[in-house]
């Protein structure tokens, strides 16, 4: 018997179920952002990126906050303001929220295709010490996730600080990687944690299988672990965004 049907038909249909329902709320606000784009061009893509894990909390925050005539809109400080350290910010909820997945967003990009990279060429974790320092191909794996979701993690971060703050190519890469790259180490810890008992704690000693890329189930882990990062991640956005060391969405 193959590993795969040791796993039950009915979280089979959830997770289907759930991916169904992620792919749908992303291509809703895609739409809606196509009518009415966001003000600033790089969060018209971290919505629908989002909206692929959290898809129901998402779309509230979005409908919400995330429309540029939504009433839950922050209005930010000019630069000046800003630095003088008169002027501080309010931090509503809604206002870390989006600042956490705006996070969140380059770590999913780069998960995905991390995680689809190791499956269609493995041969890739063999660089990163698969079978020779790790003998757990997992681990080889979320190294490269980090990879990835480290580079385009900072790539927005980049697009956003780089244009609000005026700032020249080389001081935009190096605000960049002050104001994101602890704020997506924390949204990994927690996506690697969640991922981690999942495979580990529950499918291996439960259903006798670890869950693999090219099945529902294990996006649908993934989506979970997600929701994970933004848990770990929203307290060290809120850090960040109070010292002013990064911006409001």
């Amino acid at each position: 018997m193959k590993e795969e049907l040791m796993i039950p038909e009915w979280l089979r249909w959830v997770a289907l179920l759930s991916l169904l329902a992620g792919i749908l709320s992303s291509i809703w606000i895609a739409f809606d952002e196509f009518r009415s784009p966001q003000k600033m061009w790089i969060m018209n893509l971290v919505w629908p990126v989002c909206a692929l894990f959290g898809y129901s909390f998402v779309l509230f925050l979005y409908l919400h906050s995330g429309r540029p005539s939504s009433k839950g809109t922050v209005e930010r400080p000019s630069g000046g303001a800003r630095n003088s350290g008169s002027h501080k910010p309010v931090l509503s909820p809604t206002a870390i929220a989006k600042a956490a997945l705006h996070c969140g967003a380059g770590c999913t990009v780069g998960d995905v295709i991390a995680e689809t990279l190791a499956l269609a060429f493995p041969t890739v974790l063999l660089w990163l010490g698969w079978k020779t320092l790790f003998g757990e191909r997992t681990i080889s794996v979320w190294m490269l996730d980090y990879i990835f979701a480290f580079v385009l993690g900072i790539a927005f971060q980049y697009f956003t600080i780089k244009p609000m703050r005026q700032l020249s190519a080389k001081q935009g890469l190096i605000q960049a990687l002050k104001a994101d790259a602890l704020s997506l180490t924390a949204w990994q810890v927690g996506m690697y944690g969640l991922m981690g008992v999942g495979q580990f704690l529950i499918f291996k000693p439960v259903f006798g299988t670890k869950l693999e890329a090219n099945t529902p189930e294990f996006w649908f882990l993934m989506q979970l672990a997600m929701l994970a990062g933004f848990a770990t991640g929203y307290p060290v956005n809120w850090w960040l965004l109070r010292k002013g060391i990064k911006e409001l969405m």
